[in-house]
């Protein structure tokens, strides 16, 4: 036991011993507080991301909040650990500073979509499954990621468009009020009973069942072209429903109009040939008309 205490005794009286217990000291602390400060950001971290999931935020935003904040955190811990070793963290504040300022810039449009894509996931104003139109592109939404909208367009095509040219252009949702408005146009002959045809278009209309009752559908005269009388149709649909109910109407007003010997016009044009002949030795002009027709 006087053996030990002599050790203690004679490392207290030594310089380098003493300088190497202080700094074995620090280094101890430095350990402790960045060891217990990672693991309480790590905690907070987590319990960012379980808040954000209770209020119904994107998995992927959540997750991305969760990183940002563990990283701002364990910055923090670092600095202090430094700062115990005596290390000059003002200087390396400065450095880091400047380092991200370079990186940043370097970075701008990719930061950009970045920021965007946070701002789609924060304001939601579209979600996976609905049909939008964004950056002039339309189609399904997939995948909305912290860079890019993934979208499917009708004919199977998979889009990929920069979170900031989503945010920054107009968003048309086509699915965000659940119905939609079928607007077609139907042209009759100027010989043909106006009030006949919307009757048979009303009919049609009430036959089928995806047809909504409310709002009503609204059948009227929209046009007087030059070569028909232009009905405007505008049934109310469910968003689901809307191309095979619009493919559907079009065809049934179609037969409808065959059936009741109602008459879609085709445009028509005349063209007036003026011949020259020389039967009695004299000229004589004869005109002939060519009527051609083709499908509107």
């Amino acid at each position: 036991m006087q053996a030990i205490r002599n050790l203690f005794a004679s490392l207290d009286e030594s310089p380098w011993a003493s300088a190497v217990m202080q700094w074995g000291l620090r280094l101890l602390v430095a350990l402790l507080i960045l060891l217990i400060g990672a693991w309480i950001a790590r905690r907070i971290a987590d319990g960012l991301r379980r808040v954000l999931g209770r209020t119904g935020a994107d998995p992927l935003l959540g997750e991305f909040l969760r990183n940002v904040a563990f990283v701002l955190l364990l910055a923090v811990v670092i600095t202090g650990a430094l700062d115990r070793l005596g290390v000059p963290t003002a200087s390396l504040l400065a450095v880091l500073g400047a380092a991200g300022l370079a990186i940043g810039l370097a970075l701008q449009g990719s930061l950009s979509h970045l920021a965007a894509g946070v701002l789609l996931m924060v304001f939601r104003p579209f979600r996976v499954g609905q049909y939008v139109e964004v950056g002039g592109v339309g189609g399904t939404v997939q995948h909305v990621s912290l860079m890019h909208t993934h979208l499917v367009t009708p004919d199977n095509r998979e889009v990929v468009v920069p979170n900031g040219k989503v945010a920054g252009d107009a968003i048309i949702n086509f699915s965000a009020r659940g119905t939609r408005r079928i607007d077609l146009v139907v042209g009759i002959s100027y010989g043909d009973d106006i009030g006949k045809a919307l009757a048979a278009v009303h009919e049609v209309l009430a036959a089928d069942p995806r047809v909504l009752e409310t709002p009503a559908p609204d059948v009227a005269v929209s046009k007087l072209a030059d070569s028909s009388v232009d009905l405007a149709i505008r049934p109310w649909v469910k968003v689901s429903e809307f191309w095979a109910t619009q493919t559907a109407l079009l065809r049934a007003i179609k037969e409808r109009f065959d059936a009741e010997g109602i008459t879609i016009p085709f445009p028509q044009s005349e063209m007036t040939v003026r011949q020259l002949a020389s039967a009695t030795g004299g000229e004589d002009l004869r005109d002939s008309t060519i009527t051609s027709t083709r499908p509107a």
